[in-house]
């Protein structure tokens, strides 16, 4: 409860389990505000199987990278957007609210999209997903974690995260079940409207959060008294749902003690601003921690194996879109089951210790991809004259090179949008044939039974990419995957948590804007393997950065975060509680 360290360990996963028939309320709050974040990963994963489709559908989307991009990164934009709004909208109307508008731009969204004639109308479509995903990407975790009791506070926030990564992983199953299906992208959209109305169901059945009810009694104590009173009463009312009776007392008093305080701070200060954030040590600290995390988490790569999964299965030589969807499934349910451990593991071993297991496993996995995509590269099918001369199709940029003998099947890719490989029929690591890339062509070569390349070639050790995938998604789902909403969720105090929760979505929204925009381009200019290998030296410099200024947040209340940031300074063992304030702490229970 509020004022107690409680040591988290087994017990609180346990704990957590047995909430479905001891308090069968509190699941119900995150499982009904959780749903945003099955929307969030719905979202943002359908469209790397959809991808695959609206190229075979729009064809300037095929033959033009940068619209791909568009694509998928306009999500990303409208997302900025939203969790830079979000958080004014989280503390001006309250959490539920913006939970319900984030559902709302949700279905909008998907009908737009599923009804989109042309790119620029599918991009309208993810602009308006993308205000939902900023919104629900910072209001659904939040509200969790300010209606939930703290012993379980980190697994029930990390509920929310399995359920974004349940939501990729359902919409690769629902890709996959659209394969055969008239208007197969179309679908795989526009279902995204059916979870946004049933949480729309859910969420106005719901209450406010508790802790946002007191803090907003105060503010209007001049005025309305009797409002005033309903919103107490409301908010004690909530709490006495969520805690056990014998601690449901000393829960409502700390929390009035901390709005109190909170309150005073506010009355003898300027109004919130940037610069008076930044000039307040507890909030400076706590940003750094909140928006490194949030950043770092787009930067070692994850979105590029979320976003262009499929794409990066046939960069890898699988050249079936079907297969690259099924692949993509087993990397998707990866990272589903990475999250169910992160509900274990986060109030067990602590926030900052999971992470560092995470990204060190992170960066071996990166290792491993980047050996296999440069050995693909450098060791792939040669070109044919015969072959190629057979379906009297030819590549333009072959007929006119110099040296054409020395043409390998990447060389042929690589030449221009143009061009496709054709594979051997009887081995399709034997030379095959550099064509003009188009349907007719396609059709030929296929009806020959032979492989059709146009994103990778044929290698032997493709196999092994498909390995260093899943060993990426299983390190980074429960650490880095699910630990920074959750130290975004605790870490900032009560009065600038929406605001603060705000600036470090939007910077992860920013980052993954940025990320997702140029991991085609990358691989375009420099090749995939050395795409892969800048991903490692961010990784290793986002561990530095978690072992210096990441603080752990296991077992604390929210209220005591607050007091440990004002007493820590920046060192090697900032992960570390001083003995003494353990003392200090432990004393208040």
């Amino acid at each position: 409860m509020e004022g107690v360290v409680v040591e988290a360990d087994i017990s609180a996963f346990r704990e957590c389990l047995s909430l479905s028939w001891k308090k069968p309320y509190v699941l119900r709050l995150a499982f009904a505000a959780g749903i945003g974040g099955l929307l969030f990963g719905y979202d943002t994963g359908v469209i790397s199987g959809a991808l695959l489709y609206i190229r075979d559908d729009f064809k300037d989307v095929d033959q033009k990278t940068w619209l791909q991009e568009a694509i998928v990164s306009m999500a990303l934009a409208g997302a900025i957007i939203g969790a830079a709004i979000g958080g004014w909208i989280n503390d001006r109307f309250g959490r539920r609210k913006a939970i319900l508008l984030a559902d709302t731009l949700f279905f909008i969204g998907s009908v737009i999209m599923a009804s989109a004639t042309n790119p620029s109308i599918l991009i309208v479509g993810r602009v308006f997903v993308g205000f939902g995903v900023g919104m629900a990407s910072m209001a659904s975790p939040l509200y969790i974690s300010e209606a939930s009791p703290t012993r379980v506070r980190g697994a029930l926030v990390s509920l929310n995260g399995f359920l974004i990564t349940g939501g990729q992983f359902l919409s690769y199953l629902i890709n996959l079940a659209f394969t055969k299906v008239p208007g197969t992208w179309r679908w795989m959209l526009g279902v995204a409207a059916a979870p946004a109305l049933i949480q729309i169901t859910l969420m106005i059945m719901l209450p406010e959060s508790p802790r946002w009810l007191f803090r907003k009694v105060p503010s209007l104590s001049s005025s309305i008294n009797l409002y005033i009173s309903g919103r107490e009463e409301e908010g004690e009312a909530i709490l006495r749902k969520i805690y056990p009776p014998h601690e449901v007392e000393a829960e409502i008093n700390a929390l009035k003690e901390s709005v109190e305080f909170e309150i005073k701070e506010a009355e003898a200060s300027d109004k919130a601003s940037i610069i008076k954030l930044l000039k307040t040590k507890t909030v400076r600290r706590g940003l750094y921690a909140g928006m490194g995390l949030q950043i770092f988490q787009q930067f070692v790569g994850i979105n590029t194996v979320m976003y262009y999964s499929p794409t990066i299965v046939q960069l890898a030589g699988f050249a079936s879109n079907k297969t690259a969807l099924l692949l993509s499934l087993i990397t998707s349910g990866l990272n589903a089951f990475g999250s169910i451990l992160s509900i274990y593991f986060i109030d067990k071993t602590g926030r900052k210790k999971l992470i560092l297991f995470s990204l060190s496993g992170v960066v071996v996995s990166l290792v491993v991809l980047t050996v296999v995509f440069h050995e693909t590269t450098t060791h792939s099918p040669m070109v044919s004259s015969i072959e190629t001369s057979h379906f009297n199709n030819t590549c333009p940029d072959y007929i006119t090179a110099l040296n054409p003998g020395n043409w390998d099947c990447m060389k042929c890719l690589k030449a221009s949008a143009d061009c496709g490989f054709c594979a051997s029929g009887t081995n399709k690591l034997l030379p095959g044939a550099c064509l003009k890339s188009n349907d007719t062509t396609k059709d030929q070569c296929q009806k020959e039974h032979r492989l059709w390349y146009t994103r990778g070639c044929p290698s032997k050790t493709g196999w092994v990419a498909i390995i260093g995938l899943g060993l990426y998604i299983i390190f980074f789902s429960p650490g880095m995957g699910t630990v920074p909403w959750v130290v975004n969720s605790e870490i900032y105090p009560l009065r600038y948590r929406g605001i603060c929760g705000g600036i470090a979505s939007t910077s992860n929204w920013v980052s993954n804007l940025i990320v997702a925009q140029s991991f085609l381009s990358l691989t375009q200019a420099i090749g995939t393997s050395w795409t892969f290998m800048i991903f490692i030296f961010i990784t290793m410099a986002a561990i530095i950065f978690v072992i210096i200024f990441v603080p752990e947040t296991k077992g604390l209340p929210i209220e005591e975060v607050e007091k440990m940031l004002e007493k820590r300074s920046l060192n090697f063992k900032f992960w570390q509680r001083s003995s003494k304030s353990g003392e200090v702490l432990n004393r208040k229970s």
